[in-house]
């Protein structure tokens, strides 16, 4: 497996551009095959969770091209609407293919999706909204089987703002007769995002972006041509990692309205930040203070994709913090490996407690999930001496060519390979 080594303790600077969402990419390329012909997708980042979608499309009968950040889907020959089990458990997002497979052939089989070890992610929602639509769901020997002839409009309560069942829900709907009503519908700015390439395929979806989606049912789609909004944790990110290396960047390509959170939080604790359009910039000259309290929430409020990140940075404030977080279990993870680093952290249930140390220590620490790992780079960057980072793989799913990224920005990254760590060292 391949290993990042960072020498720490050098202050990011420069300017650099912000590729495509991931969470964005994936329901929409899942959504291209509603349509019958070539439909091409621009700005989807090369991320291992989006090559195991394209070799999940290939293996349902499409024709994938990744060129560059550019995606040509062929889906007119789909011959299948079983996802092979040894695709499903190396990526959570495979199921987003339910609402488009089942409105496509009226019939998916899949299986327990995999990803990140973070907690529980039960896809319950999933099956109750497209049961809701009229399929008939059946779980046999680990796969689950959804079938309908004909989807029905419904309206429909989530007991909790999932996005991914937001989304499967809206793609289902789609082609379904009548009009959908999606109740405590998350809000995040992904779903706008597939919301409107949807409606360029020729769908009726009004309301993405609120707690309430309708989707007026229509008989087909179109193939159409559509752009993937810049990814707002990979600029949060970047933000962050500016700040605790009392750093000074550049980010372009982005929507700070996206990114109003973790600005919020960023800028409380003394950071500073500009914003002119698509241009964010951050500068942390001082020790940042430490914050009261933060707490993990559906969009708009904290991302709990950003909580391992900010996490780092309120190690190295000044004074005592407080994290909650309310959405994954297994999300604190990275506290052991930050300890290894010096960082003063204790966990209580969901709550993390960080008392500000003045520095943290190169160590050989672990990516034990996607946000840990960006979180474990972050420490490296900031840390006195080097960091090795084991089971990089993790942060290859969420982020495209990070070492790159960041050596762009002035870090000392760089990717070994097990053979060749020991010639560095």
């Amino acid at each position: 497996m391949e290993k990042l080594v960072i020498e720490g303790g050098k202050p990011l600077s420069g300017t650099i551009r912000i590729h495509g969402a991931k969470n964005a990419a994936l329901p929409i390329l899942a959504a291209s095959i509603m349509a019958e012909g070539v439909i091409i997708i621009e700005n989807v980042p090369k991320l291992l969770d989006i090559e195991v979608m394209l070799q999940i499309l290939i293996a349902l009968g499409c024709k994938a091209e990744h060129h560059g950040d550019r995606v040509i889907l062929d889906s007119t020959d789909i011959r299948s609407s079983h996802i092979p089990r040894e695709l499903m458990t190396l990526m959570r997002s495979s199921i987003f293919l339910m609402g488009p497979l089942l409105a496509r052939t009226g019939e998916v089989q899949v299986y327990q999706p995999g990803g990140c070890a973070i907690g529980t992610r039960r896809i319950d929602l999933h099956l109750k909204g497209l049961e809701a639509l009229g399929a008939d769901i059946e779980e046999r020997d680990g796969m689950i089987i959804c079938r309908a002839d004909q989807l029905i409009g419904a309206e429909i309560m989530l007991d909790f703002p999932s996005v991914g069942a937001t989304e499967n829900i809206m793609m289902a709907a789609t082609t379904a007769e009548g009009t959908t009503y999606i109740y405590n519908a998350a809000r995040e700015p992904e779903i706008v995002d597939l919301q409107n390439m949807l409606n360029r395929m020729g769908a009726s979806i009004t309301g993405a972006g609120t707690d309430t989606i309708i989707v007026n049912g229509v008989k087909h789609l179109s193939t159409c041509h559509y752009r993937i909004i810049p990814d707002r944790i990979v600029a949060g990110t970047l933000l962050v990692a500016a700040a605790a290396t009392r750093g000074h960047i550049i980010i372009r390509d982005v929507n700070p309205a996206h990114l109003t959170a973790i600005i919020h939080v960023l800028r409380r604790s003394g950071v500073q930040i500009t914003i002119d359009n698509d241009i964010i910039s951050v500068s942390c000259k001082e020790r940042p203070k430490a914050l009261e309290r933060i707490v993990t929430a559906p969009y708009p409020a904290f991302p709990t994709d950003l909580q391992a990140q900010i996490m780092v940075f309120l190690a190295l404030s000044d004074g005592m913090s407080i994290i909650k977080e309310t959405i994954f279990e297994g999300r604190f993870k990275h506290i052991g490996e930050l300890s290894r680093m010096g960082a003063d952290i204790t966990q209580d249930l969901n709550c993390a407690f960080i008392r500000g140390v003045p520095r943290l220590y190169g160590n050989t620490v672990e990516a034990t999930d996607l946000r840990a790992g960006a979180a474990i780079v972050i420490a490296g960057l900031a840390a006195q001496g080097t960091t090795i980072i084991e089971q990089v793989h993790h942060i290859d799913r969420g982020y495209e060519q990070i070492d790159q990224i960041l050596s762009h920005l002035g870090a000392t990254i760089h990717r070994y390979s097990p053979t060749s760590i020991a010639k560095v060292l």
